[in-house]
């Protein structure tokens, strides 16, 4: 599991000298009708993103390498991308890209393809026990694969001493190599995004069960 850093002050510089670093950044995400006290969460979480970025960078080395969940595709074509998924990373990324970092591709379309297709078959609600665990089977080989590939990238492309920042998901189960020092990311916004998260699902389930 990636490190949490929910302070800057915690490590020592003298702690990662030898090691490539990957800042681990999780993913969130906002859609068009989320209520204003979501948005306004959601905003200082990504603030608070930059910051904390920002000061790792200072102290531990200037990001080299770049890593976005679901893209596939490298450079100025890969940026575009990430613009279309998330607007927050994307001008994280795009700042680092002008100081001369590279944006690598981390996916396999392909297996990225068929993991996104099963996840959707899962999510459709199947019925039949048989088809439930065939199609669950498929969803967690396919992720394996997914993982493994994603690790791959990253140990082929971090240099040596080099710092890298990553945006995913959490939950995910990438084993990242013994030599990479990975830091979370976990600004105190992102506990208020959670909890906000959380009290609406709650909220859903008391609903339904008064209905």
């Amino acid at each position: 599991m990636p490190e949490e850093l929910g302070k800057i002050e915690k490590p020592q510089a003298s702690e990662f000298v030898s090691e490539r670093k990957l800042y681990f950044v999780p993913l969130t995400s906002t859609w068009p009708e989320a209520p204003p006290d979501y948005t306004e969460r959601f905003d200082k979480y990504w603030a608070q993103v930059a910051e904390q970025l920002d000061a790792l960078e200072l102290k531990l080395g200037m990001t080299k390498k770049l890593y976005h969940e679901f893209i596939a595709t490298g450079g100025k074509e890969g940026v575009k991308m990430v613009g279309q998924l998330n607007r927050e990373s994307d001008r994280i990324i795009s700042q680092r890209v002008k100081q001369g970092a590279s944006l690598e591709p981390i996916e396999d379309e392909a297996v990225l393809s068929e993991f996104m297709d099963w996840s959707r078959c899962l999510s459709i609600g199947l019925q039949s026990e048989q088809a439930i665990n065939t199609v669950y089977g498929a969803f967690t080989e396919a992720n394996k694969k997914r993982n493994e590939h994603v690790a791959k990238r990253i140990d082929e492309t971090l240099g040596a001493k080099e710092a890298g920042i990553l945006f995913m998901r959490e939950g995910h189960h990438v084993q990242f190599p013994p030599d990479i020092q990975v830091i979370y990311v976990a600004p105190p916004a992102l506990d208020e995004l959670k909890r906000w998260l959380r009290d609406r699902e709650t909220s859903k389930e008391q609903g339904q069960s008064t209905s």
